[in-house]
């Protein structure tokens, strides 16, 4: 990765409904201009992400999506409405924060759920879309929603167990993703923080089966379990507000963009035939499978430095 830098021009971004977006920009001002999709939904941009891009040829723009990171209203806040945070409203974001920064194209690079918003993003306006780099393939798709949240009982059927006893007795064979929403919602902080920690905890179990993965959301402040749980539950509960299948089946807008997707092999919540599915059926696309990682790690980040400093000289 690039060494670490600090942005030139930061701001906000008021996009409705009360909500008022962070949004930063680093590197060369005259450069090709990228744009950068957090994962979660709900993590936030990291200083990290400013770094697989060369800062003397790119104009690299990172944003906190609604309710997550330094964006307001924070989902981490007791109280939160995220009836206005859905899939639609973040693609209507991008497209004003676009025109707000007077960017006609950009390369759209994102990882987890930042691919399946920046494929959503992609095939919504592709002439807005230079290339796609992508790390750690995802989707929409119930049926791989399902997989993270009971199938995977399969290969960790003990931590599983602990994940589907935190919802009430009456949930545990529905939806396990909208019991914990509704959990994460409730006017006693003593189950919201309860039921943060086991969703974070399950997170941390089935994300990588690579060795030596380290916990990362089980460790985080309480806070910051809340505002991450809440809108990853609350996107998944609502089979991510798009048609079941919808990314696959509208592949063929992508034609004419150039795409580099970076998978891990040991992802074992991101299988990978969803990128394999993807890659066949997206012409002008290339896949990096990754042996060392699980759903990012290892050399992920190399193989993304790669994609970008191959498209930095071409035209947007």
């Amino acid at each position: 990765m690039y060494p670490p830098i600090d942005p030139y021009e930061t701001g906000r971004l008021d996009v409705g409904d009360g909500h008022s977006l962070y949004w930063e920009v680093c590197g060369n001002p005259a450069g090709k201009p990228a744009v950068v999709l957090h994962g979660g939904p709900g993590s936030g941009c990291t200083p990290d992400s400013r770094r697989s891009f060369d800062p003397a040829r790119y104009r690299i723009v990172l944003f906190d999506q609604r309710n997550a990171g330094r964006s307001t209203p924070w989902a981490g806040e007791p109280e939160v409405d995220l009836s206005a945070n859905t899939t639609p409203h973040l693609l209507r974001d991008l497209e004003r924060l676009r025109e707000h920064l007077g960017i006609d194209r950009w390369l759209v690079s994102g990882g987890s759920w930042g691919v399946t918003l920046g494929l959503a993003y992609a095939e919504a306006f592709p002439a807005r879309v230079s290339e796609l780099v992508l790390l750690a393939i995802t989707s929409p798709d119930r049926w791989l929603l399902d997989w993270i949240t009971r199938d995977m009982g399969r290969v960790f059927p003990r931590e599983w167990d602990r994940f589907r006893a935190g919802v009430p007795e009456q949930d545990r064979d529905g939806d396990l993703a909208a019991a914990y929403s509704r959990l994460l919602h409730d006017p006693d902080p003593a189950v919201r923080a309860k039921a943060a920690q086991d969703w974070c905890d399950w997170e941390d179990t089935h994300v990588s089966l690579a060795p030596g993965a380290a916990p990362r959301m089980s460790v985080m402040p309480p806070a910051r379990q809340l505002a991450i749980a809440r809108l990853v539950t609350h996107y998944w509960g609502n089979g991510c507000f798009l048609d079941d299948g919808q990314l696959l089946r509208d592949v063929d807008r992508l034609a004419g963009i150039p795409g580099v997707m970076v998978h891990g092999r040991y992802d074992v919540s991101g299988p990978l035939d969803v990128a394999w599915r993807l890659h066949q059926a997206w012409p002008g696309s290339e896949l990096v499978v990754v042996g060392d990682a699980g759903h990012g790690g290892g050399s992920m980040s190399a193989a993304v430095v790669a994609a970008t400093d191959r498209f930095a000289d071409q035209l947007t």
